[in-house]
């Protein structure tokens, strides 16, 4: 039985829980380890000791444990057993590097959606911030780009200027988002556009966002920002929808 804060036995609270078994018992997992306050490096129970504490088969507590252990939590050894471990960062990165999966309209909505509530939703703040060596460098990033001899080499100098602008608001944690999505919105960039768009009409959309951020225009620089962002909509086919 899981203990409680105060040592008291509590009864595995499995059967009201909606639903499989393999839910439930994640679930009873992730409590243990905040109720029996386990840290990383900390075993938790044998799969014996699973099965018992919460009335599964075995089956289903390593079903479990491949499900905590795809999450980053926890790591199963030989001759060790379950480890905790805090590799969450990690598999957030292999989502993002996956490339195999295919990029639709609801994935380029959705990633597009959440880069223009970041760039274009922040003017304000963007333009409390910026500075004449901020806008230095966002021409420098976008004449890189222009005169980029690949298109890998382009998309890298694309993607370099939106998270120069991000770096702006002066928030760590969203720039390391971007980072970290980095894979798919270079691979969003690239199916959207040739070579030869990166150098002209992508070039004067970055130059149209930059001349309305120094001419401190909110209405112009939000208005070309969510242009740009949105371009592009109509290359993604939705096999879904297919």
């Amino acid at each position: 039985m899981a203990r409680g804060a105060s040592g008291e036995v509590r009864q595995p609270d499995l059967a009201p829980v909606q639903g499989s078994a393999v839910d439930a018992v994640v679930r009873e997992i992730r409590r243990l380890i905040a109720d029996e306050g386990l840290k990383v490096g900390d075993n938790l129970p044998t799969e014996r000791e699973l099965c018992a504490q919460f009335g599964a088969s075995r089956n289903t507590v390593r079903e479990a444990m491949r499900i905590l252990k795809a999450y980053g939590m926890v790591d199963v050894r030989p001759k060790i057993g379950a480890i905790i471990v805090d590799n969450r960062l990690e598999r957030v990165f292999d989502l993002f590097t996956f490339n195999t999966i295919e990029i639709s309209r609801k994935t380029f909505s959705d990633i597009q959606g959440f880069r223009a509530m970041v760039e274009v939703d922040t003017v304000e703040r963007i333009f409390d911030n910026v500075g004449d060596g901020d806008i230095a460098e966002l021409r420098a990033l976008n004449a890189a780009m222009r005169d980029a001899e690949t298109m890998a080499a382009a998309s890298e100098a694309d993607f370099a200027f939106h998270v120069r602008l991000v770096t702006i608001l002066g928030n760590d944690a969203v720039t390391e988002v971007y980072r970290i999505m980095k894979p798919v919105i270079i691979r969003i960039m690239e199916k959207g556009k040739v070579r030869q768009d990166f150098g002209s009409s992508t070039y004067q959309q970055h130059a149209d966002i930059v001349d309305a951020l120094e001419a401190r225009n909110r209405i112009n620089y939000q208005y070309a920002l969510q242009y740009h962002l949105e371009l592009g909509f109509n290359t993604f086919g939705d096999p879904l929808e297919e």
